[in-house]
C-alpha cells in the first residue's frame, strides 16, 4: 500500500486526536447564557472526532502503517465567539484534508469509503459551528 496514503490517514488522524481535545475542553471552558446548547454538542462532537480517531488508526494499521500519536495544533480558550471560530477552522481543515485523502485513495476503494464517510459528518460539524457565528 502507498505510504503517500499511509502518511496522509495519519495527517488526518492528527487532526482528529486535536479536535477531539479541542471540542472537549470547549464544553469543559463554555460559559454563559448560550452555552449550554453548545456544550452539550460540542461534547457529542468530540466524542464523534474519538471515533473518527479510531477509525483511522485502525485503517492505517491494516494497511501496514503505525498510527501516530502526535496531535495537531489544539486552539482553546477564549469566549464562546473565539471557541466557535476556532472549531469552525479545524473542521475546514479537516474537509480540505479529507478530499484530498480521497482523491489520493483513487485505487483503494476501502479507505475512500471510510474518508466519504468521516467526511460526511465533519461537514455536518462545520455546519453546526456556522450556525452558531
Amino acid at each position: 500500500m502507498s505510504g503517500k496514503i499511509i502518511d496522509a490517514l495519519n495527517d488526518a488522524l492528527s487532526l482528529e486526536l486535536a479536535a477531539l481535545t479541542q471540542y472537549m475542553w470547549h464544553h469543559v471552558m463554555a460559559k454563559g447564557l448560550e452555552s449550554p446548547g453548545f456544550r452539550d454538542e460540542v461534547k457529542k462532537i468530540s466524542i464523534a472526532e474519538m471515533r473518527h480517531a479510531e477509525a483511522l488508526a485502525e485503517r492505517i494499521n491494516y494497511l501496514g502503517g503505525t498510527p501516530t500519536i502526535k496531535i495537531g495544533q489544539v486552539r482553546v480558550g477564549g469566549d464562546l465567539q473565539k471557541m466557535i471560530s476556532d472549531d469552525v477552522k479545524a473542521e475546514e481543515e479537516a474537509i480540505e484534508l479529507y478530499k484530498k485523502i480521497y482523491e489520493l485513495a483513487k485505487d483503494d476503494p476501502v479507505t475512500q469509503d471510510l474518508i466519504l464517510k468521516i467526511l460526511g459528518e465533519e461537514e455536518e460539524h462545520h455546519d453546526f459551528f456556522l450556525s452558531l457565528k
